[in-house]
């Protein structure tokens, strides 16, 4: 007995089966990720090393070429790309796509590890971390105040908000840009240094010597014990001013007051970050690789508006960029999509059929094998983005083809005179093997796109997969509760409509010209041949025409600005371009319809990248 028959003879049999498809599928549609494109990132590690005071030449040669050359002969890299700027080097290492992450950071760190004797002593420890899927910020919001400096902004985000927008489900990481963080900044005077016969290196060496906290032991009795605690940690700009460097020729005590001026301020004065004019720093918010991008962007929003209600006076949070709104638009563009191309498809089947009743089964079956794909893509660990769900469109049109052989081939029959039991046992045992193997071919077609080698097979991973699986459920379902429903809601004696019969008509004349046309094509088999080479070539050179690229262009409302000023420009002077730059993106908001944050983002030194370099190892 076979699976059709088993399910016209226990049609109770079929309706659970779609229905625990449905259910599951259901359930798994609430369980999957949401964004804008399956995973593809590949395979970074990065090496970042600071090295304070030094010029971008000497970070070049003594860091960034050195740590360059002992990581080049690693196995996988596809290519090294570094950046010197004035103290700090930066290094980003791509691997090919097969290689593991952790793997890759593990040789990256082993061979770090052998070079740091190599750089200097006053150079920070190389920071090695590993990029994995879902590093760029999904959300950036803007911290701005009329009566604060960034200063002050930056510790107020750092003491009261970090720690409420960290707390959302589905964030991995807060991240502060464009911010200022309060140190002490100690300023020497050169000639009072050298009037005490001190050095630089004398007063490095008292703050190291002194800004430091040791444990110091217990004091103990019969009763209780204390843990005793060595307060010498500097904490206020009065206590560096007090530091003890020494001595003088004459005996005196030379503090650091004497010989510098010590005040509160930023750790790094070389940016300059303002928010519609006004002082702001941004606020990146990354979310887990395998939250729902949505859910998470919607909790960042509800968050905000709480937020700006409990903010100082004249303190503003908004938000600046929402990826979340571009994949949303997008999402429903396709499920729309979705919904007309079901349509037509139930129209062009009942314009064909001409029966109301044997429309219903398709409209049935349809839906319910591209719901049970949900549950492949959860258990896959797949996610609901721009590339599965045209999957989805594409899918309609294939998941129908079962039905439809099972389907006519049982109205055909109908049609006869055959009863609708009989003809559901005939014309589904008659059809199946034909069904199977329309779906194995159809899955042998899409699966091997989900194999292909690099970004693009990363890329289509996801919708090869989803497409067969859709095609499967699809076979199940038309093996299984088509025949059911024919079974039972076609009635004996069925007949088409006079406009279906009427179509029948026209394609059945249509298909005698087309056999006529082909008779006189076959006694000439050189002209068939060469129409079909000539398009061949012209289809060659058009496609050798067309442009490369790895996806098209899209237009998402937003404009990035990016200003580079002359080598050796001050920041005083990047600064006053970045204002005139602003004032004209002003004038344009007040005559156009633009709208959004301007944001002068970091407008650094341009001497810091003054020895920039790239390079790709192969």
């Amino acid at each position: 007995m076979t699976l059709s028959e088993f399910s016209i003879r226990r049609p109770v049999f079929a309706t659970v089966i779609s229905l625990m498809l449905v259910i599951l599928g259901l359930v798994s549609l609430t369980r999957l990720a949401v964004r804008e494109y399956p995973e593809v990132d590949p395979v970074f590690v990065s090496v970042t090393t600071d090295y304070r005071g030094a010029a971008a030449a000497i970070v070049e040669n003594k860091i960034t070429q050195v740590i360059e050359d002992r990581i080049a002969g690693l196995e996988g890299i596809e290519a090294i790309r570094s950046s010197s700027r004035d103290g700090r080097s930066a290094i980003n290492i791509e691997f090919s796509s097969d290689r593991d992450v952790d793997a890759a950071a593990n040789d990256v760190r082993d061979r770090v590890g052998r070079v740091i004797d190599d750089l200097p002593e006053e150079a920070s420890p190389p920071e090695i971390q590993k990029a994995e899927s879902g590093p760029e910020a999904i959300v950036f919001l803007n911290l701005s105040s009329d009566r604060m400096s960034v200063l002050e902004l930056t510790d107020y985000a750092e003491r009261v908000l970090i720690d409420q927008l960290s707390a959302i489900p589905g964030v991995a990481r807060v991240d502060l840009r464009g911010a200022r963080r309060q140190a002490v900044r100690i300023w020497i005077d050169r000639q009072a240094l050298a009037a005490r016969a001190l050095t630089v290196a004398d007063l490095e060496d008292a703050l190291r010597r002194e800004n430091v906290e040791l444990p110091a032991g217990r004091l103990e009795s019969t009763e209780r014990e204390f843990s005793l605690r060595t307060d010498t940690g500097l904490a206020r700009v009065e206590d560096f001013r007090r530091l003890a460097l020494g001595r003088g020729p004459d005996g005196y005590v030379v503090r650091l007051g004497d010989v510098a001026r010590v005040e509160l301020g930023a750790e790094n004065e070389r940016s300059v970050s303002r928010t519609m004019g006004l002082p702001g720093i941004s606020i990146g918010i990354e979310q887990v690789s395998k939250a729902n991008t949505l859910e998470v962007a919607r909790l960042v929003r509800e968050t905000a508006a709480r937020i700006q209600s409990g903010l100082p006076e004249g303190m503003i949070l908004s938000i600046n960029v929402d990826r979340a709104v571009f994949i949303d638009a997008s999402l429903r563009e396709v499920g729309i999509a979705l919904g007309i191309s079901l349509s037509m498809v139930l129209l062009v089947i009942y314009l064909f059929l001409g029966n109301a009743r044997a429309t219903l089964v398709p409209a049935v079956t349809i839906p319910i094998s591209i719901i049970a794909t949900f549950l492949f893509m959860d258990v896959m660990g797949y996610s609901i983005n721009v590339l599965t769900l045209l999957g989805m469109v594409l899918a309609i049109g294939l998941v129908v083809d079962d039905a439809i052989v099972v389907l006519e081939n049982i109205f055909r029959r109908i049609e006869a005179g055959q009863k609708p039991l009989l003809a559901a046992l005939d014309g589904s045992r008659e059809i199946g093997f034909a069904v199977i193997a329309t779906t194995l071919v159809l899955i042998s077609v899409f699966v091997p796109i989900s194999f292909l080698p690099g970004a693009v097979g990363r890329l289509f991973r996801e919708f090869g997969f989803t497409l067969a699986a859709a095609v499967a459920f699809s076979c199940l379902i038309a093996l299984t509760l088509t025949p059911a429903m024919a079974s039972r809601m076609l009635r004996e004696g069925e007949q088409r409509s006079r406009f279906a019969q009427r179509l029948d008509g026209f394609f059945r004349s249509l298909a005698r010209a087309y056999e006529a046309r082909l008779d006189s094509l076959i006694r000439r088999p050189w002209l068939v041949i060469g129409g079909t080479l000539s398009l061949a070539v012209v289809a060659f050179i058009a496609i050798s025409s067309l442009p490369r690229e790895f996806a098209p262009a899209e237009d998402r409302g937003a404009m990035r600005l990016e200003l580079v000023a002359p080598e050796g420009a001050s920041l005083d002077y990047t600064e006053r371009q970045m204002r005139a730059a602003e004032q004209i993106l002003f004038r344009e908001q007040q005559t156009h319809s633009i709208s959004g944050v301007f944001r002068c983002a970091s407008a650094r030194d341009s001497a810091a990248r003054a020895k920039s370099t790239k390079r790709a190892v192969s």
